[in-house]
């Protein structure tokens, strides 16, 4: 008896030690998400649903949006003409989406917007990205409610093919003259450290988020 109860509490101990270091990675990570994030803008796009045609639906009309957004914008727009940009050609985005969408046979509404957003931790190409609340142009399909696809707007980091994703030099520079350097050195996968966690422990601290998880 006396040896179950040992092991119990060791067990829990370091379940304990465990749930503390991971807060406190959590709030080391959201802590720079606060830092980074004036200096970021990203994308996020809301499926109708979770069936196959929805999520593949929600794809189609992420990669024409994306191209009509940066074809129209140019290359070098910065943050705030970036931001500008969608303000001022929401509706005309938001109305482009639903007759795309009608071409492929669903009548569903499309809403575009400026938002903060809580987004995991997510990598692209050799980046990573701390969870945290960031500014994204937030495009809901439909009901809105079936998983999510997200990327950075600005500077350019969307990969609609996740598989050849390269982060531009252009847009390493960007980061590179905009954050402070250490902040800048922790975003680089390569310096970025692997953790190892229990799924129990990542259940118990894992935040209440509006939308279901992401599949991308």
């Amino acid at each position: 008896m006396k040896q179950k109860r040992d092991l119990f509490l060791c067990i829990t101990c370091i379940l304990l030690a465990l749930l503390f270091s991971m807060s406190e990675e959590r709030n080391a990570e959201e802590a720079m998400a606060a830092r980074i994030a004036p200096e970021i803008l990203r994308f996020h796009v809301l499926a109708n649903s979770d069936s196959t045609e929805d999520q593949n639906l929600k794809l189609k009309v992420r990669t024409m949006l994306l191209n009509t957004i940066y074809e129209e914008m140019g290359e070098n727009a910065s943050l705030e003409e970036t931001k500008k940009y969608v303000r001022s050609h929401k509706d005309r985005l938001e109305k482009k989406a639903e007759t795309y969408m009608k071409t492929l046979g669903y009548d569903y509404p499309a809403h575009m917007e400026l938002a903060t957003t809580y987004f995991p931790t997510k990598t692209y190409g050799d980046m990573v990205f701390p969870c945290g609340n960031y500014e994204a142009v937030r495009v809901k399909i439909g009901e809105g409610k079936g998983r999510n696809w997200w990327c950075v707007l600005y500077p350019p980091l969307c990969f609609v093919d996740s598989s050849y994703a390269v982060v531009p030099d252009t847009s390493k520079e960007i980061l590179r003259e905009s954050l402070d350097p250490s902040d800048y050195l922790k975003l680089n996968k390569d310096n970025t450290k692997i953790h190892v966690k229990l799924k129990l422990a990542e259940l118990l601290l894992e935040k209440k988020e509006p939308t279901t998880s992401q599949n991308q």
